[in-house]
């Protein structure tokens, strides 16, 4: 099953991202290959196992929005709350947050292959991620009535597919299927 499948590090060359480094070095570090689910759970930070602690990332959502300060894709600002100000970080540069919005439309909508098969593998790998941070909705929110209704069926039978089945058939995307199951879990 997808849920189970190990990862195997095949190269650990560095990638020029700190935190995609950082990671390699722990799957390197890793003495047994682990598996999706729990390659996630501590690449997010959400695993209490003592013995695999040494592998989690620290501050990962801070340092993914610090690079993406850096990139000039978001800021950051203060927002005062009532009691306390708390840092946030809005989209800055609406242009290429528009160009992810729009691949992902027109892959849904006029791309449509009638298969994930047919898909390109880092838009799938988009889509399963903005479906796993429930803003696969918004994505969609700007077509007309009708064509909304078109991309969210579509994208609802995607993703209600069998990890399992479309990971057999997948052909270099078992990966994106296994961290799809993963998330569904």
């Amino acid at each position: 099953p997808t849920l189970s499948f190990q990862v195997l590090l095949t190269s650990d060359a560095p990638t020029g991202d700190v935190l995609l480094d950082e990671t390699l070095r722990h799957m390197k570090a890793t003495e047994a290959s682990e598996t999706v689910q729990t390659w996630i759970e501590l690449l997010t930070g959400e695993t209490w196992n003592p013995f695999k602690l040494q592998y989690q990332l620290r501050n990962v959502r801070e340092r993914i929005a610090k690079a993406l300060v850096e990139k000039g894709i978001l800021t950051t600002e203060k927002q005062n709350f009532l009691l306390f100000d708390m840092t946030t970080h809005p989209v800055s540069n609406a242009t290429e947050k528009q160009r992810l919005v729009k691949k992902l439309q027109e892959t849904m909508l006029e791309r449509w292959g009638n298969t994930p098969h047919r898909m390109d593998r880092r838009t799938l790998a988009l889509l399963v991620l903005a479906h796993s941070s429930d803003v696969l909705e918004n994505v969609f929110a700007s077509l007309a009535d009708d064509k909304y209704d078109v991309a969210m069926n579509r994208t609802k039978d995607l993703l209600e597919m069998d990890p399992e089945v479309e990971a057999a058939k997948a052909r270099g995307a078992e990966m994106i299927w296994a961290v799809l199951a993963a998330f569904n879990k």
